[in-house]
């Protein structure tokens, strides 16, 4: 067994994939914490003040812990408002029919706290649906899967046959973004895969 070289501060498996992908051994320690938006708080701090809570919560539940500790959190944004996960098949439903034939925005923001602090980065991207019909949002919508997904589509299932185009990150999306995160962990000196440091 390969001893963990990151605390993943997130129970959500896309993530723990995308780490695995980098070949970063990491072990899981979910969080549960208020991920409303602050009066008045714009949409990237929000996005980038959640990724950092979600690490020092680890971090406060867990103080001998030694592993650096990766916190993220991703956003849908259609006109300026955060589309969260959806409460019911009615609310998955009409924000799938929000988003369909528009271009909305996506925010994932990572945040790594070790010994020297918490360093943070966000990735944008430029996400476009299709036109669907009510139909089509509600049989997706019976799959399963999108009822626990921000914007109530998944980029890496069947959903993603309703994206006509993507500028940006496709991990970011997924919801960690891979290069940010590749670049933070390089610089506490967690080796990526093959390379080691990335960027030496």
């Amino acid at each position: 067994m390969v001893e963990p070289r990151i605390i993943l501060a997130s129970a959500s498996p896309r993530r723990a994939q995308l780490l695995t992908q980098l070949g970063v051994a990491h072990e899981v320690s979910a969080v549960d914490i208020d991920e409303r938006r602050g009066d008045g708080e714009p949409i990237e701090a929000c996005v980038l003040r959640l990724a950092e809570q979600k690490a020092l919560q680890v971090r406060a539940s867990r103080p001998l812990a030694d592993l650096p500790i990766l916190g993220a959190d991703t956003a849908v944004v259609l006109n300026e408002q955060m589309l969260g996960k959806p409460r019911d098949a009615q609310h998955g439903i009409a924000m799938l029919e929000q988003l369909a034939g528009r271009t909305h925005q996506v925010l994932s923001a990572v945040a790594l706290l070790d010994r020297r602090g918490v360093r943070s980065c966000l990735s944008r991207s430029r996400v476009r649906l299709r036109p669907l019909s009510r139909a089509e949002a509600e049989q997706y919508w019976r799959s399963g899967e999108p009822c626990d997904k921000a914007g109530g589509y998944a980029i890496q299932g069947v959903g993603a046959v309703f994206v006509e185009e993507l500028q940006g990150s496709y991990s970011g999306v997924m919801g960690l973004p891979l290069f940010e995160t590749a670049l933070l962990l390089s610089e506490a000196g967690v080796p990526i895969g093959p390379f080691g440091r990335v960027g030496d």
